[in-house]
This record gives structure tokens, C-alpha cells and sequence, in this order.
């Protein structure tokens, strides 16, 4: 019987990988879950990639427990920036940060504004309303909002005051 190996690599490759390997991980809770997320970055198979410009290999694993049910996700991804650019702690405050994007700005236009529901599909016709929802939002975050459906509802009722503020009327 041959001798087990231990792990994926002999020995010396698995050095080089460990080297080449940086991880963080970050805990949260909030909202009824608990949050694990783990990012492990490595610069071992730069080389090896026919990917331009490859920074930085990886993965983050995502680990979420509500009401006692837990789900699992790995997603994978190729950046253009070095290690000596961002290490893998920068990198998962990047990827944390993408949804925050995500949730300030899609989620308002999806359901907040009502853009998925909207009617409007012929001519420039969508593009327009897009144009107008970013401008509101916009206009509604310039001014200090974070809450953009509690200021559309008392914004509501001023349109003259709202449109004045804009130059669109005189008052």
C-alpha cells in the first residue's frame, strides 16, 4: 500500500501555495442572521493563467444562518489588482462594499421607484424614465436623504416647493 499523502500538493508545491495564499474573514449580525464571509486570495496561479493583467486569484465563501437554516455560497473571481495593491482584507471590504452599491442604488430603483413594474418599453421611452429615477435619487442623496420612500412620500404633497428647488418653476 503506498503512503497517504496529506493534501492536494506534495510537500513543496504546498509551500508555495501557502506563501502565495492570504485569507480574511469577516463575522455579522443583524437582521435575524448571522454572516460568515471568507476570502482566500493567492497569487500562485498567476502565472499559470492565460487571463491579461491577472492580479490576484480567488474565492469568497459565504456562510449565512437564519432561523436556524444555513446556506452556502462560493463565488469566484480574477482581479487585475496585486497584492501589494490590496490585500485580501481590502479585498473583501471591496466585494462587501459592490453590494452596498447594489442595495443604495438597484434596490431603490427596482422597488422603491418601481422601475421592474414600469409599463414604459417603446422608443427611448426607458431610458428616459431611467434617466429620471437617477436624477431623483441623486438630487434626494445631494441633499442629505437616506431614505429615499420616506422623502418621495413627503415630497409628495410639495411639487411647486420640489419643482422650484430644481429651477424647473418660479415661485
Amino acid at each position: 500500500m503506498p503512503p497517504r499523502r496529506r493534501g492536494l500538493f506534495p510537500p513543496r508545491q504546498r509551500r508555495i501555495w501557502d506563501e502565495a495564499l492570504d485569507t480574511a474573514t469577516t463575522l455579522d449580525k443583524g437582521h435575524g442572521r448571522r454572516e460568515r464571509r471568507t476570502l482566500k486570495a493567492t497569487t500562485a496561479l498567476n502565472d499559470y493563467l492565460d487571463w491579461p493583467g491577472v492580479g490576484q486569484v480567488g474565492q469568497i465563501e459565504s456562510e449565512v444562518v437564519r432561523n436556524g437554516k444555513t446556506s452556502r455560497e462560493v463565488r469566484c473571481f480574477i482581479t487585475s489588482v496585486a497584492r501589494s495593491r490590496a490585500d485580501a482584507g481590502q479585498l473583501l471590504g471591496w466585494a462587501r462594499g459592490h453590494w452596498s452599491i447594489e442595495n443604495r442604488s438597484h434596490y431603490v430603483r427596482d422597488v422603491t421607484l418601481g422601475e421592474d413594474a414600469s409599463r414604459i418599453r417603446k422608443g427611448s421611452g426607458p431610458q428616459v424614465m431611467a434617466a429620471l429615477r437617477n436624477a431623483a435619487i441623486g438630487f434626494l442623496r445631494a441633499t442629505g436623504t437616506t431614505n429615499i420612500a420616506e422623502s418621495l412620500r413627503r415630497n409628495a404633497s410639495r411639487v411647486a416647493e420640489v419643482f422650484a428647488k430644481l429651477g424647473i418653476l418660479k415661485q
